[in-house]
């Protein structure tokens, strides 16, 4: 009985329904679709390695940091790595390379979600607007009957409901999903700065330990 209900109003809402169930497909694939890959992305966390590179680093050993982070799935580990892996040529460019393909991966879809979130409203305002000119129009026709002109006011107000729920599920998932954005690129930027400095620490430590050897040397 609820189906043949909900087929009902979906057949009173007109052709403006087709549109907006196609939005609500689309926003339900990619709150799904986002909900999956960031309860993967929580399991693929290493804190344990995490600790292991950054004792490494303090301790100056880089290739033992590298190893740690080499080949694992924990996102701020190959950000690290990466970072790691082209620290000569330019430890800072190279981490931010990295962590920009990471937020890209975390921000995926989110522009699609805000489409909808925009989108929504505007195709249930269109089929308020047809709605209510089907029935200003047929007030015109005598031999219309009153049952008709509600008709075309109830259309209008389906359109509506259904364009303003779908917004509103969409704009609480957005919002939802940015915040995990915002909390996932400040892991990254602390992990990142985290190393920077440790490294950039090491590399102090080399070059002033460089001139002692130089004078060792050239007194031998």
């Amino acid at each position: 009985m609820t189906d043949n209900i909900v087929i009902q109003y979906f057949v009173k809402g007109g052709w403006i329904m087709w549109p907006i169930l196609l939005t609500s497909v689309v926003a339900l694939a990619v709150i799904v679709e986002r909900a999956i890959w960031w309860t993967l992305e929580s399991r693929r966390r290493e804190t344990d390695k995490l600790d292991q590179i950054y004792g490494s680093l303090e301790n100056g050993d880089l290739k033992a940091a590298s190893a740690y982070a080499r080949n694992s799935r924990d996102p701020l580990l190959r950000v690290i790595w990466h970072g790691l892996n082209h620290h000569h040529a330019s430890l800072e460019g190279a981490l931010q390379v990295a962590a920009g393909i990471e937020l890209k991966r975390a921000g995926r879809f989110l522009v699609v979600l805000d489409t909808i979130v925009t989108l929504a409203p505007l195709l249930g305002l269109l089929g308020t607007v047809t709605g209510l000119m089907r029935a200003f129009f047929r007030l015109g026709d005598a031999e219309v009957s009153e049952q008709a002109i509600t008709g075309g006011i109830a259309e209008a107000l389906i359109a509506t409901a259904c364009g303003l729920t779908i917004a509103v599920i969409a704009l609480i998932a957005l919002n939802y999903l940015a915040a995990k954005v915002a909390d996932f690129q400040f892991q990254i930027q602390t992990a990142a700065t985290n190393t920077e400095v440790l490294v950039g620490s090491h590399i102090a430590k080399e070059k002033e330990a460089a001139p002692y050897e130089n004078r060792f040397t050239a007194a031998a």
